[in-house]
């Protein structure tokens, strides 16, 4: 297990003091990119890619100024690995978090995981097994659409729109919902394929009472979805 402490910043709440889920995706990854490397598993001779990823808001971070995340492996695939983050807050918010990780070689492809990763972190994943196979509907039903812009801050090292920035089109969504985002909240968010700089996006969403379904759209094809609910 690791652990690493963060301090909650201005720029990670919403206008009621909420801690959104764009910034919760921030932590996840800083934390992931911390662990590995640690253990020596991180860049440059290995990189990681999100492909899906399950945030649990247990209990709603309001006044929380610190939060601490534990994270460990949570089980194990042919070239993925699964991650799972608690964060807790000091006057008691608390998110579980679960994501899958594809493993990637110097050269973008994907690359199995080797006696020396089960090493450092079987112990922790047993015989638990993970599975990059995507279970979202690829295009909400009765979806509206909207453009949404690419900025150049969305992109990160390896070229791709970073997947915290997904995370931001969501909580704009949530907001304008009208749903009851200061409670529990269930997210699901998987990445089908990436999105560079300059390509045109389109939202398609569907929304009832109970949380909304988002789709990334580019020519047509999803490249990412997420389901919320309340």
């Amino acid at each position: 297990m690791f652990t690493a402490r963060r301090r909650v910043r201005l720029s990670d709440v919403d206008v009621h003091g909420r801690l959104r889920l764009d910034a919760v995706a921030r932590y996840l990854q800083d934390v992931a990119s911390d662990d590995v490397a640690e253990t020596g598993w991180g860049a440059p001779r290995h990189a990681w890619v999100v492909r899906s990823t399950r945030i649990d808001v247990v209990a709603p971070f309001r006044s929380d100024e610190q939060v601490t995340l534990a994270t460990w492996c949570s089980g194990t695939g042919g070239a993925a690995a699964g991650r799972r983050t608690s964060l807790d807050g000091d006057p008691g918010g608390r998110i579980e978090a679960e994501s899958v990780w594809i493993h990637l070689a110097p050269d973008g492809r994907p690359a199995r995981l080797d006696p020396g990763f089960l090493g450092v972190y079987a112990a922790a994943a047993g015989d638990r097994r993970v599975s990059t196979r995507l279970v979202l509907p690829e295009l909400p039903v009765e979806a509206a659409r909207a453009p949404w812009p690419l900025r150049l801050t969305d992109v990160d090292v390896l070229g791709h729109v970073n997947n915290a920035a997904y995370w931001e089109a969501v909580e704009e969504l949530l907001a304008r919902s009208g749903l009851d985002a200061s409670g529990r909240l269930h997210a699901v968010l998987e990445y089908r394929s990436p999105i560079d700089l300059g390509e045109p996006v389109e939202l398609a969403e569907h929304r009832d009472g109970e949380g909304l379904a988002v789709a990334f759209v580019v020519s047509g094809s999803a490249r990412a979805s997420a389901v919320l609910r309340v």
